[in-house]
């Protein structure tokens, strides 16, 4: 069938190699064999299709093996996605012939080697998809490109082995997270977003298999890797991001309160990291958020309050022993609006019950106590005595002491008689 244009047999239960013979098919635009049990190696032909080929698509197969690197100067390729199967080795270069390609998904492979930094000129890219591989190295590098990806809005690199800072320089450069409102794609490309593009991505902590993928969809993932040092503020200039993950990595430093520009931000997860200070209280702007995870950090002081953030519990906050406040059961106190932090044995079991400086339950028994057996001796020696007058007649009455003083005269006769 050497004019057949469209060949899409995703969703069964096909079984068995791709065949070299599909090879054949010159006039080929689109190849979508994903979700099948497809095994072996990837024919090293499907490269030499480039020139015709606008989509491939064998994501979700048993595929193992080699990218093929044979992908033409004047590849027409606009989608790639391998995503979920075995395939091995490097990401062939020769993908930058693919001027044209506006996505591409490796995730779930077994990829290594280091970031392709060759990728950034590729002028339409917008999905950049690199989760659960084994690519290592940094992700900082000198270059001559003054916009690196100047139209991406998916950067997912996720559960890979990256170390060192965090790409500021990529973050000042995302135009395709800058005011996407006003920087709408064309036609063509809204239509190939809307139905070539199947995205899995792990959204607000949960995986979620996006089978269409909105013009204005946009998230940054660099979780469950090794970067280290300080989150850059230039993050905050990327206004129309939707979803920032940054977890699961050995960040330090204070949380930016640039990050509270994120206007249209839906879902933050900073956790286990090594973040210390207060929540900046410029958070308290982030209305359009759904999902916050601050967990396991080393963050202080009171939680910012809004309608917004007032809204996640406990769980957003948990393994940040210095934070105090609203949903937290721990109160604040003190002009610097910390927490009294226990300090163990004995003395937090006293705290729990709201007594603090020293003063624990045993000690307020112990007063009682002693101050009720002194109470009783001091009152039955007023009242025998009679003294100080004024107390006696407060107490009693007036003239108290001179009713008493009758009493034992009338007595008085009776006993001399007796």
């Amino acid at each position: 069938m050497p004019k057949l244009i469209y060949l899409g047999l995703y969703r069964n239960k096909l079984i068995g190699q791709i065949p070299s013979s599909i090879c054949n098919l010159r006039s080929l635009q689109v190849l979508q064999l994903s979700n099948n049990h497809l095994e072996g190696p990837i024919p090293k032909c499907v490269g030499n299709l480039s020139t015709s080929l606008n989509v491939l698509h064998l994501n979700a197969n048993k595929l193992s093996g080699l990218i093929p690197s044979t992908f033409r100067k004047n590849c027409s390729i606009e989608s790639i996605n391998l995503n979920g199967n075995k395939l091995k080795g490097t990401l062939p270069q020769t993908i930058a012939n693919c001027q044209g390609l506006r996505g591409i998904d490796i995730g779930g492979n077994e990829i290594r080697g280091a970031f392709p930094f060759w990728m950034e000129t590729l002028p339409q890219l917008r999905t950049f998809i690199l989760s659960s591989n084994k690519f290592n190295g940094t992700m900082l590098v000198t270059s001559n490109t003054e916009q690196p990806f100047p139209k991406l809005q998916v950067l997912d690199v996720s559960q890979n082995a990256f170390v060192g800072p965090l790409p500021d320089r990529y973050f000042k450069n995302f135009r395709g997270m800058i005011n996407a409102t006003e920087n709408q794609i064309d036609e063509e490309a809204a239509y190939w977003f809307l139905i070539f593009m199947e995205l899995k991505l792990t959204l607000k902590g949960l995986d979620q298999l996006l089978g269409r993928l909105l013009t204005t969809f946009t998230t940054i993932d660099l979780s469950s890797n090794r970067f280290s040092g300080s989150i850059p503020p230039s993050l905050g200039d990327l206004n129309s991001l939707r979803y920032l993950n940054l977890s699961h990595n050995t960040l330090i430093g204070h949380i930016p309160p640039s990050l509270g520009d994120m206007r249209l931000l839906e879902s933050l997860d900073l956790s286990s990291n090594k973040l210390d200070g207060e929540i900046p209280n410029e958070l308290a702007r982030l209305t359009f958020i759904g999902k916050l995870n601050l967990s396991m950090n080393n963050l202080e002081g009171k939680i910012p309050q809004s309608t917004q953030l007032s809204t996640f519990g406990n769980e957003s906050y948990v393994g940040n022993v210095g934070l105090c406040g609203f949903p937290l059961t721990r109160k604040c106190a003190g002009s610097d609006g910390k927490p009294f932090i226990p300090k163990g044995g004995e003395e937090d079991d006293d705290d729990e019950y709201g007594f603090i400086d020293g003063f624990g339950w045993r000690n307020v028994v112990l007063g009682y106590g002693c101050g009720f057996v002194v109470g009783i001796g001091i009152g039955y020696m007023v009242i025998r005595s009679g003294r100080p007058r004024w107390l006696v007649e407060f107490f009693f009455g007036v003239g108290y002491k001179y009713k008493t003083k009758k009493r034992r005269n009338r007595a008085a006769p009776t006993r001399r008689g007796t």
